[in-house]
């Protein structure tokens, strides 16, 4: 009999809820109990295909208890575990964005140590082959300088806020990979049943085909030797000449391979990171998942509303929780200096808000302003980790009202004498600006569904849109680009969101 690998000592255990304790057995053992003697709870196992599950009842918050499970003489005992909130850390590298490479990194590591926050990081596989080895060094992890830095900086400011708010320990599961599409944590299940999604599928599958494990695996591996020696090319370039042009790079340095040729050893391939990673914590009992990703969908963002609302779907049922709460964090303002700006984050920050608005159960964590411009990864992971925070306060928690947690936003449009009114919701305290150039970015468009700069006019809960070019408006949007500057927010500091009135 094992326990799953995220159980382990110093482990946080959810309050509140039926908690789900479960791992493998043989086909011949016939009873398995589950206890936390100090909150005098216990649960006997249901053992079927070679794995068990045990589910214990509500229990309240502990700092320091134990979990034993015990299947005949054997007893398996975990030390200093706590009941407190769990939140699941999840998507692409800015989520997985380490707490030392943090711009408060020094702050944070030297005082970490303080806070009731645990983290367990999902071991990186590519293969099932590499699991077992992979999980033997796995575990729940205390906060200090030595065992933080590697922890996910996002997921570490949300914890460490909401842990000093509810007073409770806060668990942190890490489930990331950087460079990853949606579909990687998805089961093929739900790509294949939507046409949508179904390119993802298809589309490997054309790659792939006729090709055997080993072909795939030895492709693979020259790749990543070939790759890592580029990278070493590279950082050397830029030491070198850190405003060097990056064609001028691919000219020194060679052709960039990533993300490597399709297979079974890719991580990047659909369902990869769902058959390694999300299957090997599913369904230990979560508050909700933190959700940071979508950089890796830009090149299909019309069909990335549909693959989020799958991978919800997909995941709530793993969990066995059909109400589990998602906060996404819309994408930042973001756009390389040599690469033309097509709009396509703007399409996902857009997926994204659709999401939040007809899903239940989830949170958007509006994150405008804390992108930078030529750089995929801003260092101040902080201002991302609070906006998560606000999201499960009211979201959540309701703890907070909408009026603290969101921003202002679109609410409706009408037009009147060649003026476009954008009514905003949420500005009943106001609206301020950055700079002069606050009312920026706004466009409106005719019947010809040409977009030109327009002037805006503040007036709550309105803001009036006019355009010498177009006499009678038919739609507007704001910021609808990769990346602008952010200047115009709430009184309680978001920022306003992109919108567009026309989606077609």
């Amino acid at each position: 009999m094992k326990a799953a690998a995220v159980f382990s000592d110093n482990m946080v255990l959810q309050r509140g809820r039926n908690v789900r304790i479960f791992g493998t057995c043989n086909n011949n053992e016939k009873t398995i109990t589950v206890s936390v003697p100090q909150l005098s709870v216990s649960a006997a196992a249901v053992i079927k295909d070679g794995r068990w599950e045990a589910v214990l009842p509500p229990m309240t918050e502990c700092d320091s208890c134990t979990l034993e499970i015990t299947c005949g003489a054997i007893k398996k005992v975990f030390r200093n575990v706590a009941v407190g909130e769990v939140w699941l850390a999840a998507g692409q590298s800015n989520m997985e964005y380490e707490l030392r490479n943090d711009k408060n990194n020094i702050r944070e590591l030297v005082n970490c140590s303080e806070e009731n926050v645990r983290f367990y990081y999902t071991p990186k596989c590519s293969m099932t082959e590499e699991l077992a080895e992979a999980e033997k060094n796995s575990g729940w992890a205390l906060p200090s300088a030595e065992n933080s830095t590697s922890w996910s900086a996002v997921g570490y400011y949300f914890a460490k806020e909401l842990s000093q708010r509810l007073g409770v320990t806060v668990g942190i599961i890490g489930c990331n990979w950087g460079g990853t599409s949606a579909s990687a944590w998805l089961s093929r299940r739900y790509l294949e049943q939507d046409s949508r999604l179904r390119p993802y599928i298809d589309e490997y599958d054309k790659a792939v085909a006729g090709r055997s494990r080993e072909e795939m695996i030895a492709e693979y591996d020259e790749y990543s030797e070939y790759q890592e020696k580029w990278q070493e090319r590279v950082n050397a370039c830029f030491a070198e000449q850190p405003d060097i042009k990056w064609d001028e790079v691919l000219e020194k340095c060679g052709e960039n391979r990533y993300p490597g040729p399709p297979g079974i050893k890719n991580p990047m391939r659909p369902c990869g990171l769902y058959e390694t990673m999300v299957s090997r914590i599913a369904p230990y009992t979560l508050q909700g998942v933190l959700w940071y990703q979508g950089e890796s969908d830009d090149h299909r963002p019309d069909t990335y509303e549909f693959l989020l609302k799958a991978l919800i779907e997909n995941w709530r049922s793993d969990w066995k929780d059909d109400e589990l709460s998602f906060l996404i964090v819309q994408l930042p303002m973001f756009r390389y200096e040599d690469i033309p700006d097509n709009q396509s984050w703007a399409l996902i920050r857009e997926a994204q808000e659709r999401v939040f608005r007809t899903v239940r159960n989830t949170g958007l964590a509006v994150c405008l302003d804390c992108g930078e411009f030529n750089n995929i990864h801003p260092a101040d992971k902080e201002p991302v980790g609070h906006r998560l925070y606000l999201q499960a306060m009211s979201e959540v928690y309701l703890q907070m009202s909408r009026g603290e947690s969101m921003p202002p936003y679109c609410d409706s449009y009408e037009v009147k004498d060649g003026i476009m009114l954008i009514h905003l919701g949420n500005c009943e305290k106001g609206l301020g600006g950055k700079d002069e150039h606050c009312l920026e970015g706004f466009e409106l468009a005719g019947s010809d569904g040409v977009y030109h700069n327009a002037q805006a006019k503040v007036s709550l809960p309105y803001i009036e849109l006019s355009c010498p070019e177009v006499k009678t408006p038919v739609s507007a949007r704001f910021k609808w680009t990769n990346y602008a500057d952010v200047g115009l927010f709430g009184v309680n500091g978001l920022p306003l969101p992109p919108f567009r009135t026309d989606r077609s």
